[in-house]
């Protein structure tokens, strides 16, 4: 069997910039302020209905936000099923206040927001979709002086969020291995691979974050090695690592339905 070129790759898989309001351009992890990852796990009886609200919602900002605010849709590539991610990207904290106000004036949002969106005798709205207690947001700080690469959250093919705690005494030596490993990948993966770091505002101040895009899953492999640098002992507490690969939702993927 032949393998897949980058065409048929993206092909299967679009970059989620097919998720924007083609009439502005969109804000991504390389041109926003402040970028909020907000995850919730669906129920798996209303895993469809759950999609199809997480796109509705994320359109309804990118038409009435342009040049403000940009939500993209993800599922995890592997790990938890029927589990959502959002990645809004805000111009400035400032925006909050933009999308706060859409959401008390704008008729049409709050009218989605409230509709009976499962079909059963209880009926219910969105908050029926999602596990209780299980939806969560992290606002994320890209750090000043980097250069963003050519891959973004908006072009890439699959986007890896990684987090790790600073250990106590460790924050220096912990954030220049963090802005070493990013140019690392910016400079050595150049057109195959970008990383942008964030602190954690209004939550753990010694846990960073990184969004990783790839052009495709295929350049994880490579990039493990340049990733694996971990500094002296200390410098990151042990077991709070983690990695998630994203998959930006489209509607041939699982679970979703076709009659849009």
């Amino acid at each position: 069997m032949e393998a897949t070129t980058d065409e048929q790759r993206a092909r299967i898989v679009p970059p989620a910039a097919h998720q924007a309001d083609p009439a502005t351009e969109p804000l991504h992890s390389g041109t926003a302020g402040v970028v909020v990852q907000k995850v919730g796990q669906l129920r798996s009886e209303f895993r469809d209905q759950g999609r199809m609200f997480a796109r509705e919602v994320a359109k309804h900002v990118n038409s009435r936000q342009g040049g403000n605010a940009t939500a993209f849709v993800y599922e995890e590539s592997f790990g938890y099923e029927d589990r959502i991610h959002f990645l809004i990207h805000l111009r400035s904290l400032d925006t909050y206040y933009d999308l706060v106000e859409m959401g008390d004036q704008d008729r049409a949002y709050r009218e989605s927001i409230a509709k009976d969106r499962v079909q059963d005798d209880s009926g219910g709205a969105w908050d029926r979709l999602f596990v209780d207690g299980s939806v969560r947001s992290n606002v994320l700080l890209p750090w000043e002086g980097g250069t963003p690469g050519p891959l973004n959250t908006a072009n890439a093919g699959i986007v890896v969020l990684r987090s790790v705690r600073t250990g106590h005494g460790f924050r220096p030596e912990a954030r220049e291995l963090a802005r070493e490993l990013t140019a690392d990948v910016n400079v050595k993966f150049a057109g195959e691979a970008s990383a942008t770091v964030f602190d954690e505002a209004f939550g753990a101040p010694d846990r960073l974050h990184w969004l990783i895009h790839l052009k495709d899953l295929t350049v994880y492999g490579r990039l493990r090695e340049t990733l694996a640098c971990e500094g002296r002992p200390g410098t990151f507490v042990d077991g709070t690592l983690t990695e998630t690969a994203l998959t930006p939702h489209h509607w041939g993927l699982y679970a979703t339905r076709q009659d849009r």
